[in-house]
């Protein structure tokens, strides 16, 4: 993957002894899609980071990953339908909550 992480700056992402570290599997999926769409020329990392730096700025208490899908949408903003998108949302909602997480 080409795509350079901001890793020390206002927009890293949360890491535990040098890990990358997400509360909830929506959260790694959200980290992925957008180093995808990165990689796919969609838009670039700064610009991204440039917005996610941007939506910390707004709200510092609230979660890492709820700032990090606000800069996405911000960055798509218009490019997808957000009725697919809601949907799409809340069937993988509906996956997570029946997953079983336990080995």
């Amino acid at each position: 993957m080409s795509t350079t992480l901001d890793v020390d700056g206002p927009a890293a992402p949360p890491r535990a002894n040098g890990e990358l570290v997400f509360a909830a599997p929506w959260e790694s999926r959200a980290f992925g899609l957008v180093l995808t769409l990165v990689d796919a020329g969609r838009f670039t990392y700064e610009e991204f980071r440039r917005r996610l730096i941007a939506r910390i700025g707004e709200d510092p208490s609230r979660p890492y990953y709820e700032s990090w899908l606000a800069a996405l949408e911000d960055v798509l903003g218009g490019v997808v339908d957000e009725a697919a998108v809601l949907a799409r949302a809340a069937a993988l909602r509906e996956v997570d909550d029946h997953e079983d997480h336990h080995p």
